[in-house]
């Protein structure tokens, strides 16, 4: 008797993750248009990302063969004028989920934008996801985006004792 074993495409190993840089700004691009396709222009986040400069320092891309096969990028807004980090596009290709590369890249930039001096990381995403490190809409109620989104998908990470409280008014591209 023969025995099959099951392929499968899903890596066991977490990627290396770098920071990224301005030589991998195509090949992240391309990584975001084929994961979320041409619906992300139509999204509120990119209003806060258009015309705003990357946060270099908290800013990773996985690697793999050369390629980059998840990202996650950091970006400087304000809520009310108070300064906090803004998280996304979170982007991880279909080949690599399932292993917990999305939630590495998050913890990762997280820690970054703590190092970095930030007090908060704003995000709008899956409640259920980002819940797991350590997002809430908890301290959100006054938190106005620009323009229309699901208030339920707003998050908020507190990175030093209390940054995550107080924030209330329109965000806007730092």
């Amino acid at each position: 008797m023969t025995s099959i074993s099951p392929v499968s495409n899903i890596s066991v190993s977490t990627p290396p993750l770098v920071l990224e840089t301005p030589a991998m700004e195509a090949a992240v691009t391309a990584l975001i248009d084929r994961v979320f396709g041409p619906g992300r222009f139509a999204k509120v986040s990119e209003r806060l990302r258009e015309g705003n400069r990357l946060l270099a320092d908290c800013s990773f891309v996985a690697m793999r063969g050369g390629q980059p096969v998840g990202c996650v990028r950091m970006w400087p807004v304000s809520i009310g004028g108070a300064p906090v980090a803004f998280l996304g596009p979170l982007a991880v290709d279909p080949d690599e989920r399932s292993a917990g590369l999305g939630q590495t890249l998050v913890e990762t930039a997280c820690e970054a934008a703590r190092a970095a001096g930030w007090k908060a990381v704003l995000l709008v995403g899956d409640a259920p996801y980002f819940t797991r490190a350590g997002f809430s809409a908890a301290h959100t109620a006054g938190v106005a985006m620009p323009g229309p989104v699901d208030q339920r998908r707003v998050l908020l990470k507190a990175l030093v004792e209390g940054g995550d409280e107080g924030l209330s008014g329109r965000v806007a591209v730092a």
